[in-house]
């Protein structure tokens, strides 16, 4: 259940679009998606008119506007007067006049401005939709406790072995061969395992089975305290000879502490089908 790309795609878009919990999608949607080359001179209607805050030279600044530019800014320090109202304003009418200014010359006419206004507005509006779809597709606490039970809220078996890992089987019957004989198992990890662990003694600590490949977690649940395995395991890492020296029931991580991270994991894999549909319902051509 793991969807980062997804998870990268939410938290851009949501981020990029101005949205957060002090502005409505509606807000971030019709204000900051507001194309940089609008002419100056474009009406008010009377909706925006009673949020206006400013003006620069007839074009109007609304408090939403202000909001997102706010959320986006990042200020040269913490200090309260970098943060104040007044010089966040007087940052967003300099904005405006250099906007104009751009206007004034042409430069929204050029290629890779006409690109950049255009992408942006992509990313708020699709921002605004992926706000949009959370909020009319909740995730449910039942909903992340039915996949809690099933993968996570179960004891699981913890073991703690070491082992010895070479290259060829021949060498592992072999060193099993001078365990029965009564050789120290960690002294000979530090003489002839290639593993990581081998200078310790191969000492793994703690793992369960999900931590470990299939063959070797296995061959490690099969033993009894004290005992290794009598014939070699074969990993996709070579050869083992494993020691089992303890094990116990671990208790599973408390729902509390991970329902959060479950249902933003749910948020993402129905995010993920919603957009697969848009996908395959879509006629796209890529040249």
């Amino acid at each position: 259940m793991k969807y980062p790309y997804y998870l990268a795609l939410i938290a851009t878009l949501t981020a990029a679009s101005g949205c957060n919990e002090s502005q409505t999608t509606g807000d971030a949607a019709g204000d900051s998606a507001t194309p940089a080359a609008t002419s100056v001179s474009s009406p008010v209607t009377a909706a925006v008119a009673e949020s206006v805050i400013a003006s620069v030279n007839g074009q109007p600044i609304t408090k939403a506007e202000l909001a997102v530019y706010s959320g986006q800014r990042k200020p040269p320090n913490n200090s309260p007067e970098a943060n104040s109202e007044e010089v966040i304003m007087k940052e967003l009418v300099s904005l405006e006049l250099m906007k104009q200014e751009s206007i004034s010359k042409g430069l929204d006419k050029q290629p890779m401005v006409i690109a950049t206004i255009e992408q942006q507005e992509r990313t708020a509006l699709a921002g605004a939709a992926i706000q949009n779809f959370m909020a009319n597709n909740p995730v449910s606490d039942e909903d992340a406790k039915k996949i809690y039970d099933e993968q996570m809220g179960k004891p699981t078996t913890e073991f703690n072995a070491r082992h010895i890992l070479v290259e060829e089987q021949d060498e592992a019957v072999a060193i099993i061969e001078l365990l029965d004989k009564g050789s120290d198992f960690s002294e000979l990890a530090k003489e002839k395992s290639t593993g990581p662990s081998g200078a310790s003694g191969g000492e793994l600590g703690w793992f369960n089975e999900s931590q470990m490949v299939k063959p070797f977690s296995e061959a490690a649940a099969q033993l009894e305290k004290g005992q290794y395995t009598k014939t070699p395991v074969q990993t996709q890492f070579g050869w083992h000879v494993i020691i089992l020296d303890d094990s116990r029931e671990s208790t599973p991580v408390p729902f509390e502490d991970v329902k959060d991270r479950i249902k933003m994991l749910l948020v993402n894999q129905n995010m993920q089908q919603h957009v697969e549909t848009l996908r395959s319902a879509a006629d796209i051509e890529i040249k």
